[in-house]
């Protein structure tokens, strides 16, 4: 199975392969064995290439929320176009939105309702477990409209801009 993965307001696509809770996933130039046990409907054991950790999981309708005990990972997911004539065209339309990987505190904004955004540029800048992260855009478009203001705190996944 191919997805599209946004993990820390980062795009990704991925290739999952496997079932049983046992996976082989592909993304970017790696490439990792997990097993996946869900031990209740709020935790699951991950064996990541040899390494365990325990996780907290937040369902929500786009993805998940994985708690790790240092660090909360947002992830959204959402099945691939074909082919990537078909991820080009679905990623150049339609309104897209830049989540909050985590929660924070927004430093900077770097673009504002109205501006004209490439692919990648930076939008946020925002400020969580002491480091400052700056969020992009996943496509090229126009904000039409940023929903947070400079020295605000956000929860996961709250929206920061929306573009067109």
């Amino acid at each position: 199975m191919i997805l599209e993965a946004t993990v820390d307001g980062r795009q990704v696509r991925v290739d999952v392969q496997g079932k049983g809770g046992r996976y082989l996933v592909r993304f970017e130039d790696r490439c990792l064995e997990v097993d996946f046990a869900e031990t209740s409907s709020l935790f699951a054991s991950l064996l990541i290439d040899g390494r365990s950790h325990e996780v907290g999981l937040e369902r929500r309708p786009d993805g998940y929320n994985v708690l790790f005990p240092e660090d909360t990972i947002a992830v959204r997911l959402q099945a691939a176009a074909r082919g990537d004539a078909g991820a080009a065209r679905h990623a150049a339309s339609g309104p897209a939105s830049v989540l909050a990987p985590m929660p924070g505190k927004i430093v900077r904004l770097l673009a504002g309702p109205g501006d004209e955004v490439s692919a990648g540029q930076g939008l946020v800048v925002m400020e969580a477990m002491k480091m400052e992260n700056e969020l992009r855009a996943p496509r090229a478009g126009r904000v039409r409209e940023t929903r947070v203001a400079e020295g605000q705190a956000v929860e996961g996944g709250a929206l920061l801009v929306l573009l067109d």
